[in-house]
């Protein structure tokens, strides 16, 4: 309990330090003065900055949240996209895709004329990617690099540079070397005119701050029942309120500005569901984007400079494209999709994302593999069949999370993603996963939960389901089938062999020695000198076979692979390191599995005796323990394990 709150206690400081490390870095200089103070004291020095149109701005968030995101990693920046990693995963491609549009967006190109539509399944990330984006810009606004001004009051946080008249605005150019894109809002025209008489040096300016909250710079429009929904929620109506106050309907001072396109204006537009909304909402938004105005009934085309961020799920964007008089609107519009990951590591970091912010989930133990073999059933229900005889799902969902398959390289790899393009968009979601884990924590008594209980929990799951038709549960409950025979197996098998041999690693790594010897030995047509005896001897082809045959490498491919190890050997003593199992992975696993049988007796042994002596005993107590200790296990799961394993063992 004392080192349990030490470690608490060091934890709060830290927790403590990071917030104050943050107020440093954030600690925003607020600042307010007159246009021509603005002009004297800001745009002199930063002209580049209070020009940035909202697409730029939005694109120097980004580089700013990659370079603070590779300041904290301590990596070396680079051309990779690196963004939200601790909240994001498997999203790196649409993540990319986004990037390369607000690159050239802020180039000046016809893409920043563009609404941004991120298209995918439910439950897949998008909702998260916007909301990211825009506590990035909340965040990027309070710093240095990311000051914002606007005309004090000003409904739609307006450049104050708005103000410069067109006449004299080639001038400015001139001056400063940057260009003015805007016009004066009928609002602030009217407060020029009746409040300071038309002087516009001497309107107040003041630095603001994107806040969704504060509906400054970040807005959000949902649609309700299409049917009803009034267009003034985006472009606002008149303020029956303040028309005894000024007079008059067509004062835009009686204007209610509280529309979700003028909360957005200088920052980012979330449109949810977006293709729910009437065509009317549509034009107006793709009008927005195309010519950065809007038109309100008694007023001229009013300026708005924001980037409109939309998404939508696959079955709305289907009918959608069912209708011919959208193609005009689709043509207008640049679509990234954001599917489902393809790779079980980041699905199941998803899963633990998710799981981490219910207290449910803190008061139970899960076994070290039952996350990761529900991403496997999830991954496999999502992908495509390859038109390769060779390549079956689990080879497929192997190569995708980066892991070593004979046969196939990692540009062939490039190749197989892009036979299907629409892999991800269907399948099972996370959602349905960490429903299915909420549902057997329910019914856990032991407050632990091993992967072959969750793996009968997703099987009830689909079973109980009535939304999936017949064909698609039979197919999902072989994929249950597929991640426990091809992956379960094998991960928890590891796990107990190593447990039970606390002197595996050593042993592998004299494994490898030999059969490097061996191997160069054979590739160089020369006898192996045995360092015990000293005597001369061929190479033991029986002993390099018996290895290579546990991962299927036939024998017409032993030289190929074995060429590929000594090459792999040479370059790691070349770079000075040292060549360890955890170089080759495929080689590792042909080890673990040639040290495994090599000790399969025993371990039956050892775990099927019904009437187990004391040493006996021991052994089990110890490898539960050491399930415990290194493993991740708890003492449920452990047993279970142990169990598994021997069931597994009396079958082979």
């Amino acid at each position: 309990m004392a080192t349990e709150n030490s470690g608490r206690g060091k934890q709060h400081q830290r927790f403590i330090q990071s917030l104050n490390a943050f107020t440093r870095e954030h600690r925003a200089r607020h600042w307010q003065g007159t246009f021509t103070e603005f002009l004297d004291q800001i745009v002199s020095s930063q002209s580049q900055r209070v020009t940035r149109t909202s697409h730029q701005y939005m694109w120097d968030m980004l580089r700013w949240m990659q370079l603070k995101e590779t300041k904290e990693t301590d990596e070396p920046e680079n051309t990779e996209v690196r963004l939200f990693s601790h909240e994001l995963f498997g999203m790196d491609n649409s993540l990319r895709r986004i990037t390369d549009y607000f690159k050239a967006a802020n180039a000046g190109s016809e893409v920043g004329r563009r609404l941004l539509l991120l298209l995918g399944p439910p439950s897949g990330g998008k909702s998260s990617l916007v909301i990211l984006l825009k506590r990035g810009l909340e965040e990027y606004s309070h710093t240095d690099e990311g000051a914002l001004y606007a005309l004090k009051g000003s409904p739609l946080h307006e450049n104050p540079l708005n103000l410069v008249p067109y006449t004299l605005r080639s001038e400015f150019r001139d001056t400063y070397d940057v260009d003015i894109q805007g016009e004066l809002s009928p609002f602030s025209r009217a407060v020029l005119e009746h409040e300071f008489d038309g002087n516009f040096m001497q309107y107040p300016v003041e630095r603001v701050f994107l806040s969704e909250a504060n509906r400054v710079g970040v807005g959000t429009y949902a649609p309700h029942d299409p049917t009803t929904a009034d267009i003034a929620d985006l472009i606002g109506s008149v303020d029956l309120s303040k028309v005894s106050e000024y007079g008059d309907e067509g004062d835009p001072r009686a204007w209610s500005w509280s529309g979700a396109v003028y909360s957005a204006s200088r920052g980012l537009l979330e449109m949810i569901e977006i293709l729910k909304v009437k065509r009317e909402f549509l034009y107006l938004l793709l009008t927005l984007t195309q010519e950065k105005n809007v038109k309100v009934s008694r007023f001229p085309l009013i300026h708005v400079d924001e980037t409109i961020l939309a998404h939508t799920n696959l079955a709305e964007f289907r009918k959608f494209l069912q209708e011919k008089e959208n193609e005009a609107l689709l043509d207008r519009m640049v679509i990234v999709q954001v599917p489902y990951t393809l790779n079980y590591r980041d699905e199941s970091r998803i899963y633990r994302k998710l799981i981490a912010q219910a207290p449910t989930f803190r008061e139970v133990h899960l076994d070290p593999h039952a996350l990761e073999v529900a991403a496997v059933f999830a991954v496999l229900s999502r992908l495509k069949p390859s038109e390769r005889e060779d390549l079956d799902l689990s080879k497929k969902i192997r190569l995708y999370a980066g892991e070593d398959v004979e046969g196939y390289s990692s540009t062939e790899v490039d190749r197989i993603r892009h036979e299907f393009e629409e892999e991800g968009l269907a399948g099972v979601s996370p959602r349905f996963v960490v429903n299915a884990l909420s549902n057997a924590i329910s019914r856990s008594e032991v407050h632990s939960l091993t992967s072959m209980e969750l793996l009968v929990t997703l099987k009830d799951a689909i079973e109980s389901d009535a939304r999936i038709d017949p064909k698609q549960k039979r197919s999902w409950v072989d994929f249950l089938v597929t991640a426990r025979k091809d992956f379960y197996n094998h991960w928890v098998k590891e796990d107990v062999h190593k447990a039970l041999f606390v002197s595996f690693e050593e042993e592998s790594e004299n494994l490898l020695e030999k059969y490097l010897d061996e191997v160069e030995a054979t590739l160089d047509n020369r006898e192996v000198v045995d360092p015990i005896t000293g005597e001369a001897r061929q190479p033991d082809e029986r002993f390099l076979r018996g290895v290579e045959e546990k991962i299927n490498i036939s024998d017409a491919g032993k030289h190929t692979f074995r060429q590929e190890v000594v090459r792999k050997a040479m370059v790691a003593y070349k770079r000075g390191e040292k060549f360890t199992l955890d170089t080759h992975a495929r080689l590792k696993e042909a080890m673990e599995k040639y040290l495994f049988e090599e000790r399969r007796d025993v371990l039956r042994l050892v775990t099927s005796i019904a009437r187990p002596d004391e040493d006996a005993r021991e052994k089990i107590a110890a490898v539960e323990e050491r399930l415990i200790n290194d493993y991740g296990y708890d003492r449920h799961s452990a047993r279970e394990a142990l169990n598994y394993v021997t069931t597994l063992l009396s079958q082979e």
